[in-house]
Parts: C-alpha cells; sequence; structure tokens
C-alpha cells in the first residue's frame, strides 16, 4: 500500500473550505403528520425552532489518485459531508470545490426498482447517473461477471438479498467509469469474498480515476485499504492523516465498556446457559420461487435444525446463500413450500437497518409506529420509552425526521426499540452492520443480556469477529442448506478456510500491509 500512495499526486481534486451545514428543528415543510403528533403530544404547546449544525467548519483536500477513507460514530456528519460532495446537499457556508464527476452508492439498494431485473436495472442505475446507453452496453457483461449474480442478473431485484443488491450496486458503479467514486456504507452487507474483489478493484479504478471516497465504520477495512482517514466527530473534522494513527487515535476516544460481574457468552460453547426447552425447529424445511424464464428455484432446501432457549445463533454464508429468505420464513413473511417450522415464542426481527420506519416522522413518533408493528401495546411503550432514547444514544436528534437520520444512526434506533422491548425470539439481518463500533459493543452487551432472560437471539451478519465474539452457535449456509452447524468459533473458520482466508493468513497480511 504504501507504494500506491506514492501514486497520488498533488493535484487537488476536492477543495473544501470552512463548509457548514445548518437546519432550524420544527421547520420541515413537509412533515405534516409529526407536526400534528408533536402538537397534541405536547399539548398544544408550539416548539421553538432551534439552530443545529451537523457541520461546522470542514477543511480538507481530495488528493489525485488516492483512496480516502471517512471514519467516525454515527451521527458525526459523514453521511452529510457526502451529499456535499455529490451535490445532494447544499452547504450553508464556506466554499465546495469538485474538480469531476461524483458517483455516489448510499448504502445497498437505493434507486433499484424492486419490479425490474437486475439486468434492467443496471441500465436505470447508469441512466439516473447520466450514463450513455452505449457505454452500458459495452460494460454489461463485465458488470454481471463481476457481481457474481449468476442467473439472479434477469430475475426481479425483490428476489435479492441486501447482499446481492450491494454488489450489483457497486459493480454498476465502478464499472461505468466513474471520476469520483464516494461509496457511503455501500459495502456493508458485502460478504468477505467480494469485499476482497472490491478492494483490488477500486485500486485499479484510482489508477483511472481521479479518487475514491469511501465512508464507512469497518476501521480494519479502512485501515487495510485506505491512503487516508478523515476522522469527523461533532460534525467537524477531528483528525486528518495516516490511517494507522487515525484508527488508533479514533479507539482512544471510544469509551471503556463497563464491568459484567460474569461472562455468559464464551466462545465455549459449554460455558453457556443453554436450557432444555426448544424455541424454533426447522424440519426439511425448502421455499421455492417461480423465477423469469428459469422455472423454479430453491432458496432454501432440506433445512433442518433446533434452536434452544438460551442460544445465540449466528447465521453466515456467501451472499444469495439463502440467509435472508430463512430470516423472513422464521418471521413469517414467507411461508415453507416443504417441510414445517415451529415457533415457541413471540419473534420479532430488524431485518436491515430503517425497516419500517416512516422517513417524514421523527424518531420519537417512529418508536411508537415500529412498537404497534411488533405488536407491542403503547402503555409497554410509554414506560421504556426513556431507556430507547438513551440506550440509542441519538437523543438530541429523538425529534428530528428519520430522513435526516444517516444509516447508522437508523440502525441504532431499530435495535435499540426491539431490543429493549424484550421479544421471546430476536432476529437481526444484517442491521447492525452500519452500527459505529462504540454501538456494537453496547449492542453485544445488550444480547447477552437478553439471553440471561432465557430469550433467543439470531443475528444474521458478515462481520465474522462480531460473530465469534457475541453467537454461542453458527450455522454456515450455502446454495440454501446448512454446511456446517457447530460453534461459532468453529463455523467462523471453517468459513474463512474456504474462502481461503486462515487466521494465520490474515495476520501475515495485516504484518505486510502496516509496514
Amino acid at each position: 500500500m504504501a507504494e500506491e500512495n506514492n501514486q497520488a499526486t498533488e493535484d487537488k481534486v476536492i477543495k473544501a473550505k470552512n463548509i457548514g451545514v445548518y437546519f432550524q428543528s420544527g421547520k420541515q415543510q413537509d412533515d405534516y403528520k409529526s407536526k400534528v403528533f408533536r402538537f397534541f403530544k405536547n399539548r398544544g404547546r408550539i416548539e421553538r425552532p432551534k439552530e443545529i449544525w451537523p457541520l461546522k467548519d470542514i477543511n480538507f483536500e481530495g488528493l489525485q489518485g488516492e483512496i480516502l477513507g471517512i471514519i467516525g460514530s454515527n451521527g458525526a456528519g459523514k453521511t452529510t459531508l457526502s451529499k456535499i460532495i455529490t451535490g445532494i446537499l447544499l452547504h450553508d457556508q464556506g466554499e465546495m470545490r469538485v474538480d469531476g464527476k461524483v458517483t455516489a452508492l448510499f448504502s445497498f439498494g437505493m434507486g433499484f426498482n424492486k419490479e425490474l431485473t437486475g439486468r434492467e436495472n443496471v441500465y436505470l442505475n447508469g441512466m439516473m447517473l447520466g450514463i450513455d446507453k452505449s457505454l452500458i452496453n459495452k460494460y454489461i457483461d463485465d458488470i454481471h461477471v463481476f457481481s457474481d449474480l449468476g442467473e439472479f442478473m434477469d430475475q426481479p431485484m425483490k428476489y435479492y438479498s441486501s447482499g446481492m443488491k450491494a454488489r450489483l450496486g457497486f459493480s454498476v458503479a465502478a464499472h461505468l467509469e466513474p471520476e469520483i467514486l464516494i461509496l457511503d456504507e455501500a459495502l456493508n452487507t458485502g460478504d468477505a469474498q467480494f469485499s476482497q474483489k472490491a478492494a483490488q478493484k477500486m485500486k485499479e479504478l484510482v489508477k483511472r480515476a481521479k479518487m475514491v471516497i469511501i465512508v464507512t465504520h469497518s476501521l480494519p477495512y479502512a485501515q487495510r485499504n485506505c491512503d487516508r482517514l478523515i476522522w469527523v466527530d461533532g460534525g467537524v473534522i477531528r483528525e486528518d492523516g495516516d490511517p494507522k494513527e487515525v484508527v488508533a487515535n479514533y479507539k482512544a476516544t471510544l469509551p471503556p465498556r463497563p464491568p459484567r460481574k460474569k461472562r455468559l457468552l464464551q466462545l465455549d460453547k459449554t460455558e453457556t446457559k443453554v436450557q432444555d426447552s426448544t424455541v424454533v425447529k426447522a424440519e426439511n424445511v425448502g421455499v421455492s420461487f417461480q423465477l423469469k424464464n428459469k422455472g423454479e428455484f430453491w432458496a432454501l432446501k432440506n433445512m433442518d435444525f433446533e434452536i434452544k432457549a438460551g442460544e445465540v445463533v449466528g447465521i453466515i454464508g456467501h451472499n444469495g446463500a439463502g440467509k435472508s429468505t430463512l430470516c423472513k420464513v422464521l418471521t413469517k413473511i414467507y411461508q415453507p413450500d416443504e417441510g414445517q417450522i415451529e415457533l415457541n415464542g413471540e419473534t420479532s426481527a430488524l431485518l436491515g437497518y430503517g425497516t419500517g420506519f416512516n422517513a417524514q416522522l421523527t424518531g420519537s413518533d417512529n418508536i411508537y409506529l415500529n412498537a404497534m408493528l411488533l405488536g407491542i401495546p403503547k402503555k409497554r411503550v410509554d414506560e421504556k420509552y426513556d431507556e430507547i432514547v438513551e440506550f440509542s444514544g441519538i437523543k438530541a436528534a429523538i425529534d428530528r425526521p428519520v430522513k435526516e437520520y444517516s444509516s447508522g444512526m437508523k440502525s441504532r434506533l431499530g435495535f435499540s426499540i426491539a431490543a429493549t422491548l424484550k421479544p421471546d425470539i430476536f432476529i437481526i439481518d444484517e442491521a447492525l452492520s452500519t452500527g459505529d463500533l462504540a454501538f456494537q459493543e453496547k449492542a453485544s452487551e445488550r444480547i447477552q443480556d437478553m439471553i440471561e432472560g432465557a430469550k433467543a437471539v439470531i443475528i444474521v451478519s458478515h462481520n465474522m469477529n462480531f460473530v465469534e465474539k457475541v453467537c454461542t452457535r453458527a450455522l454456515w449456509m450455502e446454495q440454501g442448506q446448512v454446511r456446517f452447524d457447530g460453534t461459532a468459533e468453529e463455523a467462523v473458520a471453517k468459513y474463512r478456510e474456504s474462502l481461503g482466508l486462515t487466521n494465520n493468513q490474515k495476520t501475515v497480511k495485516r504484518q505486510t500491509r502496516t509496514k
């Protein structure tokens, strides 16, 4: 990476000088539902607007040929800064000069039409980016191959998992000759194998394009693949420099984990308090879809497993392995076409960040809305409201419309609602992928507390470290079937081995990059 760093010239692609953005709370013209709700909630009192600055006095330069990373906690202003660079949002103070055409990918699946096929969405996305159809024709086969979607390229995107959408979105943005490519949490749901391909593709891109900007909560990914990091904190740039130093300084500011009386979740499965009662039982479960011009496709086949009370079960595997389909079966969104699923308890699911949120309503209003969707009575929400807000860590923004939230803020609020209201079976499908490091620590603790109440938690994640740390057991899925079922440590090790990523290789790679 050091040799590649030298390729960056002093040509300034981006120059930001004293950039600031502000808004006045309560001034949103289209949030009528929210205004009416707050009016009655406050018994007719009119809230006075407050001036809020998500970004203030931002100064930095982006150089030709570099991969620039932006890190920071949820709500720090990273996404707002990305939107200013792309021109989606206009700044209220300062000057922003961008020398080149910007292509941006904001989280997975944005801009896709779920009723259209992947191939049709490539053309749709390309046209939205102002790309000539002849250029899309030139690269369509490369996009298909790189995304590794196979026959799903010609199927409606409503059958895609979040990871498959992420792969296609990146493939489109990276192949259609961008000058400046911004990836704002766009690869969080990608599996390890695709993340490696994407990292290599970005290095190739900066040799032809002007620069790449990555907004991410994955500190190892940022340190490994970026030439320089900007740390945004509270709407200002806290540090700008060498990735290793910036990451170390950022980590040093994270709050220490509170001491626990006991460690319930150890990687050794025998240390967990697994009970005899069965919470989930799947017998020969299969789910099939009638695909366009392809006939029947089995997303799940011969799924047999049992989950006992007290277990935290991780679901891992490649994009398209059937993980999200399994979650939808467990939440009764899908009914099995074969076999049967037995659920003993109240189930709540967090299927991706922001699911079930109304963008026009405030975070506060959405707490009640989400609880209603989960079948939780208002009285119980009233009792837990302060705890939900406190745990989410977004108290300052709780009365702002959710449309102004970053993906990480939605993730934190969604998790806080579901976890605080304590369901019997809690399913998390990539919902923590956009959470910052500090919140993931809090979420780990909360999951452990939930298990102490004899609940079962099922976590779908591409974050292998998180799965090893939090889960007592893991199912590795491949092509709609269970490839391995065992302790989290064993499952992750076998999955990594299948990718050619042993722990020793990972260590060697880290040492090589940091030299």
